[in-house]
């Protein structure tokens, strides 16, 4: 039988080559969207990417915005073939990136959206039972606000990844990146309740995670989203608005209006762009402006008046 020979073993070698090297640095689930986003080249071209040409990778990103892709998902597929030239340039298998000066579509801003401070405290506080769970769930939703952790950073800390005594977070990032994360008291108080009355009854298999759910195994991404979700219910919140990133967005929302600098919100946070932490000054600017035209007497809006009090109108030599 003849058919289309293996691109795994043949026609994208080079692809196989970079995702090895790759997967040294990055995230297998950045390598495997990698494989996905250079697959999907190699189709709409016929043949290796590697001999993709400017003008064909045009035509690529022209195809992918004639079928309604968005522009992120449009900008994630050609950040993944930028990498693959940079790499194939780095290692002289070509003179010149072909996908360097590609134009992409522009990306819409989307700022973060944030708890309110008393809706964030709403939450914390509708986690006050005395319960193993009970105190798990309020050392979860403590540590996701006040340390501004992912959900992937939260559920793979393991018993020993917290200083109580220090207050800190040693947290493993994206990339496998190390991080140094201060701890608020509030955090460290339900933490350590968390860690004297409550993990004990939970960890019956003797796990080194820090969260377990109620068969003692590690609490899960999924577990994290439906402890938010029923404490934002019962915190008489919309359970659907609430979930582990709106947490973070609100740590880092809540430190830049209470005065904490950009570069040290970026280092908490463990952003590699600045540009990203960037992203959160815009909402405090929008919740600065909100709170001055909705307070300011002489900010609002005023009504006109179509009857009862007469307005002033001008004399005639331009007077009032």
């Amino acid at each position: 039988m003849t058919g289309r020979p293996d691109r795994t073993s043949t026609e994208h070698a080079e692809v196989n080559a970079f995702l090895a090297v790759s997967a040294a640095r990055l995230a297998p689930k950045t390598v495997e969207a990698y494989r996905r986003d250079l697959t999907a080249l190699g189709d709409f071209l016929g043949h290796a990417p590697s001999k993709a040409t400017p003008r064909e990778l045009e035509l690529y990103v022209a195809e992918l915005r004639a079928r309604g892709l968005a522009a992120t998902t449009i900008a994630r597929r050609m950040a993944a073939v930028r990498s693959f030239f940079r790499h194939q340039v780095l290692i002289g298998a070509c003179e010149e990136n072909p996908a360097a000066d590609i134009g992409l579509p522009r990306r819409a801003r989307r700022l973060p959206r944030t708890l309110s401070p008393g809706e964030a405290e709403r939450l914390v506080e509708a986690a006050n039972g005395t319960a193993p769970r009970d105190l798990r769930d309020r050392a979860l939703v403590e540590l996701l606000y006040g340390a501004g952790l992912r959900v992937s950073e939260a559920v793979g800390l393991e018993r020993n990844g917290v200083d109580l005594e220090e207050r800190l977070v040693r947290s493993i990032g994206k990339g496998g990146k190390e991080r140094i994360v201060p701890l608020g008291r509030s955090a460290a108080d339900a933490l350590r309740r968390y860690l004297s009355r409550g993990r004990p009854f939970l960890d019956k298999r003797h796990r080194p995670e820090l969260f377990l759910n109620a068969k003692g195994g590690p609490l899960t991404r999924a577990g994290a989203f439906l402890i938010l979700r029923r404490l934002a219910e019962k915190a008489g919140l919309e359970p659907g608005r609430i979930h582990p990133h709106l947490l973070r967005h609100s740590f880092a929302t809540h430190l830049l209006e209470g005065g904490a600098d950009l570069r040290s919100v970026q280092e908490m946070l463990g952003h590699a762009d600045l540009a990203t932490t960037e992203l959160y000054t815009h909402v405090t600017d929008r919740r600065r402006r909100e709170a001055y035209f909705s307070a300011h007497p002489h900010a609002k809006r005023r009504l006109k008046v179509s009857s009862g009090v007469p307005m002033a109108t001008p004399k005639k030599d331009g007077s009032t």
